[in-house]
């Protein structure tokens, strides 16, 4: 099978000047088209609600649904190449802009990533990199027989649009199930076997058009209420192992971009996958003051067809996300010699909601 980096092996880059258009209007589409800017690229954003962090330092915008594909393909066909700011815009919207011009990552990409079952069974049985055990849950019935299979404690899920802890419970009995599995929704569930993890880890790589691959060092991640609170690069541990299972996911993909791999790490060191993201990521925000090329800018060279650069650090750096009223202390904050402050343009500081993230060189 020729694959999308092979036909396209050799291929003139996108020059300065070309347009890219992105789907999404969030904070990392902001942080892209940033990225894109100091190379010369025009950036257009398509969204559905206007003015978003996005479109606040793009050169143009589109408001309409995802699902309006008249709407999507008009946008597509002003643009040299199409990204994705989030794994959750419909594959139907992406394959129409793929009619009108390249779209990197392939939707392949988002029909993986979207179910739990189908991305969990690409990563072991494609890829051939180890994931949780789990099993697909359409019945009360079936998730009773999964966690007599899977043991118990164990996590049920839903398969789709679930972020930042939503969607899912841990559950330690056959009754907790019965009660999960309804306030789930009762159906496209997934049970995955609990994992007695020593820490959580992330890659974030990438492989560009022509074939070339490149990751940054081993991420060590805290979560907070279910949501990334912090992130430290490059970390302790780190042999390599998680960036070679992270690249064979990107070549099992044919995929085009940055992506990045959640891992598990066990006492023993061994390393299981949790989930991916076909997209720039929280945990790599950390790169953008490392001293090298950040993943905005590594998507877009990547997705560009240009050299993919330099992914070395210079500097060991710890994220914290801002979020909800954490953004008020940004006076405090501005104030620190060893901090970066990256704020995305929201004006209503929600519990919950990522309103900015700071850098701090340890080292």
């Amino acid at each position: 099978m020729t694959t999308d980096a092979a036909r396209h092996h050799g291929a003139t880059p996108l020059p300065p000047g070309s347009t890219i258009g992105i789907l999404g209007g969030g904070q990392l589409g902001r942080m892209l088209a940033l990225a894109a800017a100091r190379l010369g690229f025009k950036v257009h954003i398509y969204c559905p609600d206007a003015g978003g962090p996005a479109a606040q330092v793009a050169d143009a915008e589109l408001n309409a649904p995802y699902d309006n594909l008249k709407a999507v393909h008009a946008f597509a066909s002003r643009c040299d190449v199409i990204t994705y700011e989030f794994e959750n815009i419909p594959s139907m919207s992406a394959r129409t802009a793929a009619t009108a011009c390249p779209v990197r990552p392939r939707p392949k990409a988002l029909d993986v990533a979207q179910d739990r079952v189908t991305e969990k069974t690409f990563i072991h049985d494609t890829a051939g990199v180890p994931v949780t055990g789990f099993r697909a849950v359409n019945n009360e019935f079936d998730a009773i027989r999964a966690a007599r299979s899977l043991g118990l404690p164990s996590v049920l899920k839903t398969r789709r649009f679930g972020y930042d802890g939503k969607g899912q419970a841990i559950v330690k009995t056959e009754s907790a199930i019965k009660t999960a599995y309804k306030e789930l929704g009762g159906q496209d569930l997934i049970l995955e076997a609990f994992v007695p993890f020593v820490r959580e880890v992330s890659v974030v790589a990438a492989r560009s058009v022509n074939g070339e691959t490149a990751s940054y060092p081993l991420i060590e991640n805290v979560h907070k209420n279910h949501m990334l609170h912090t992130s430290v690069a490059p970390t302790r541990g780190d042999t390599g192992e998680a960036q070679k299972l992270a690249i064979k996911i990107l070549e099992a993909l044919d995929y085009i971009g940055v992506m990045a791999t959640e891992f598990f790490q066990l006492e023993d060191g061994s390393l299981i996958v949790n989930e991916i993201a076909p997209r720039v990521h929280n945990s790599g925000h950390w790169t953008q003051d490392a001293g090298c090329v950040d993943q905005f800018e590594l998507h877009i060279r990547a997705i560009c067809g240009w050299p993919l650069g330099n992914v070395v650090p210079r500097h060991t750096v710890e994220m914290t996300n801002l979020v909800g009223t954490d953004v008020n202390d940004w006076q405090t904050i501005a104030k620190d010699p060893s901090a970066a402050l990256h704020l995305y343009g929201k004006t209503d500081p929600r519990p919950g909601r990522k309103m900015g993230h700071v850098n701090r060189i340890k080292s």
